[in-house]
């Protein structure tokens, strides 16, 4: 029998916020339909009946479905329906699950399956946020194992004043975007971008985030008291206590060991006989079980490793707990790419190139927001070769997908306007080593590659990693954590920014939430290290960024025309336009108000391409000098084109210095000639001189005075002495 349809209503920001259950998808095991303002989301939660065998790990999967139909959108693609998720689908699923994921068993294995459907959206009522409270509730009602609730919120900066889940609008105007989970008491997520914000200024606004998602989750609590399922039951996958006591006793020693180095491949080498001696000793003592071993072995050496920062202080590399490892920096790395900078930090080492190009080289985007296009991309790429390992290049995963949007989101604000810099700019960071955050590692070769390929960002920016190792009311953090201490610590608390402040913040936990105090100590440790980044490796290598491009890089010139003009420059089916990148051998973009990007590694094409486009979409001045193609010759003069599409006439007389008595005796179809631009007649023709510009260009000197050629009268009927022109239009 299906649940009862319950409705329960409460504001969130200032605005209702409406959950639905017992309407939709009552066959998962918890769902609701979440409306906030118009922002409309079914959120559904499954788990299967037995677990998955011959897994490690928790299977969690997230997704969350952007429906165009949501936004009023039919999708772009030839089948015209939705496809893979695009990657603000994959961002807002990852924010989505690092909040929830250490609030389910860590021994359990069955799978759980978490959708959120996007059916309408509200641009000042984030769906992302909506889904996160939603999902939040299925959980909570659904007899599904889980620790929560948890509620999550946006906050910004407006006017110097903090604002929760800001609108449209104000986001537009928004210092920073940070996006807050917190459970009951602890603030279990953080997501941020920000324009160069304060250490204090930033612990504020997740405060004040904190305590609003503190009021939603008493409401979700509410929910879960009236209308919850009991929880389920389910088989532990962890090892028998009495056979983590028995490897524990046999191996600690040699474990304590095999960690005790700088060097990962030292310390997988040391350890492989150690898990060799474990099975070779208890495979038969524990025959039903053998597989459960390596997970004893696991946990052994998260004890040890916890066991050395709590009580003695001691980090597996030997560092002091705020003391990074060897750092490194180069740029020119790669010939001829626009600009290329390298970052190590110990075992990990990233290496960023930069590649501009034009503005209609913008990525489009085909979403369920109202951005469209974005000439700032950054790639992240973490091949297997990196940790060691062998396995086929599938393209970037989620993980790929969120690192690369942290660093993108943490050099955002140092990014120069497109009228500054009217570049399409793509970075592309390839992680050549890992042992530990490579994406701000990214960050800080990201700045390398930017100022050595000329972009003049507002700042350099570097990115560091804190970690945390928790026991009861017990925390100790250290900064710079390797991939072992991230492994068997409690948080990863990433954060890039300036020497000013905070541009982007991803915080992830293994425990249920922080504390505040814990925060505000990341914040403080992470400012240190980057500002020691950035004094000591970074801008000893490059100061600032570079004045000039690389020379394999185009080279932009703009200018700014009438709107109106620009079908005049594109031409019928593009021939005017196509024209001028032909001969000039260059790239040419044009915005509907007029805005024009020329592009070419040539700069006196490009400036050639500009004055082609100018006289095009402007009234040439009187007494210009233009070099023109002859195009066609009559027995009064020669038609000259100045630019594609703009053609003018040389009269017979204004040929040459001297009497010219037959047109074909001076000039010839496709000869190039300069001339100078005369006065338009009575009916606004073009007229060019050649006579007078040799006279001005090139010093000659008349023989007489212009001829009579000049003083005999034109026929009527055009230009042409009525053989091509009737009544001021062109025959054939």
């Amino acid at each position: 029998m299906f649940d009862a349809f319950r409705k329960f209503e409460t504001t969130l920001a200032g605005r209702p916020f409406v959950v639905e259950t017992g309407k939709m998808a009552q066959l998962a095991s918890g769902s609701c339909l979440v409306r906030y303002g118009e922002t409309e989301i079914l959120c559904t939660a499954t788990m299967s009946d037995k677990p998955r065998e011959g897994i490690d790990f928790f299977p969690l999967s997230i997704d969350f479905e952007e429906k165009l139909y949501s936004v009023g959108k039919i999708p772009g693609s030839f089948q015209r329906r939705e496809g893979r998720a695009s990657e603000k689908a994959v961002l807002a699923a990852r924010v989505i699950d690092r909040p929830i994921r250490p609030l389910f068993p860590k021994d359990m294995r069955n799978d759980v399956g978490i959708v959120c459907t996007v059916m309408s959206v509200d641009p000042d009522c984030l769906p992302e946020i909506a889904a996160m409270i939603g999902v939040s509730i299925a959980l909570s009602i659904s007899p599904i194992p889980w620790a929560g609730p948890i509620s999550g919120v946006s906050v910004g900066l407006v006017d110097g004043q903090f604002v929760i889940n800001p609108t449209a609008e104000e986001r537009e105007k928004s210092e920073m975007a940070v996006t807050v989970a917190s459970t009951e008491d602890l603030i279990a997520m953080i997501e941020a971008g920000a324009n160069e914000i304060d250490n204090d200024t930033m612990f504020d606004a997740i405060m004040f985030a904190h305590k609003e998602n503190q009021k939603m989750v008493e409401f979700i609590k509410g929910i879960q008291k009236e209308i919850g399922k009991e929880k389920t039951d389910f088989p532990s996958n962890d090892p028998a206590p009495e056979m983590y006591e028995a490897v524990k006793e046999f191996a600690i020693e040699d474990v304590k060991a095999a960690l005790d180095t700088d060097d990962k491949r030292v310390r997988d080498e040391r350890l492989l006989p150690v898990y060799a001696a474990v099975h070779e000793k208890f495979d038969e003592q524990f025959p039903e079980q053998t597989e459960k071993l390596d997970d004893c072995l696991y946990k052994l050496q998260k004890y040890i490793v916890r066991r050395w920062l709590l009580d003695e202080g001691k980090r597996v590399d030997g560092r002091g707990i705020d003391e990074m490892r060897p750092l490194a920096a180069e740029v020119d790395l790669l010939s001829r790419v626009h600009g290329s900078g390298m970052f190590t930090r110990g075992q990990t080492q990233v290496l960023t190139v930069t590649t501009l190009g034009t503005v209609g080289d913008a990525q489009e985007l085909d979403g369920i927001d109202e951005q469209t296009e974005k000439r700032y991309i950054h790639h992240y790429n973490f091949p297997s070769y990196s940790v060691g390992e062998t396995k086929p290049s599938r393209g970037p995963g989620r993980r790929e997908i969120g690192h690369g949007a942290l660093a993108e989101r943490a050099l955002l604000p140092v990014i120069p306007s497109i009228e500054e810099f009217p570049y399409t700019i793509r970075l592309v960071s390839e992680v050549l080593s890992s042992n530990g955050s490579t994406s701000q590692a990214s960050i800080c070769g990201s700045t390398l590659s930017l100022m050595a390929a000329g972009v003049p960002i507002k700042a350099p920016v570097a990115g560091i990693s804190c970690g945390l190792v928790t026991e009861g009311d017990r925390f100790m953090t250290m900064v710079d954590i390797q991939g072992l201490e991230d492994f068997f610590g409690d948080m990863d608390f990433k954060v890039g920014g300036t020497k000013k402040g905070i541009t982007a913040i991803q915080m992830d936990t293994k425990i249920h939430g922080l504390t505040p105090e814990i925060v505000k100590e990341a914040f403080e440790k992470t400012y240190k290290a980057r500002c020691k980044i950035l004094d000591e490796v970074m801008l000893p290598v490059i100061p600032e960024p570079r004045k000039e491009l690389s020379k394999y890089a185009p080279k932009l010139i703009t200018t700014k025309i009438d709107p109106e003009k620009i079908g005049d420059v594109i031409g019928k089916q593009g021939k005017i336009i196509q024209k001028i990148c032909a001969e000039c051998n260059c790239k040419i973009d044009i915005e509907d108000d007029g805005s024009v990007f020329i592009a070419s590694t040539d700069l006196e094409a490009a400036n050639r391409a500009l004055n082609m486009i100018e006289t095009i979409a402007k009234d040439p001045e009187v007494g210009a000098i233009y070099k023109g193609v002859v195009t066609r010759l009559m027995s009064f003069g020669a038609f000259v084109e100045i630019a594609p599409g703009k053609e003018g006439m040389v009269h017979i007389s204004h040929l040459d210095v001297k009497r010219t008595e037959r047109v074909e005796d001076v000039v010839n179809v496709g000869d190039e000639i300069i001339v100078e631009v005369l006065p338009v007649d009575d009916q606004g023709r073009l007229n060019l001189s050649r006579r007078n510009a040799l006279i001005k260009v090139e010093g000659l000197k008349p023989e007489n005075d212009i001829s009579d050629q000049a003083r005999r009268p034109r026929r009527e009927g055009g230009r042409d002495g009525g053989r091509d022109f009737k009544g001021g239009k062109r025959r054939g």
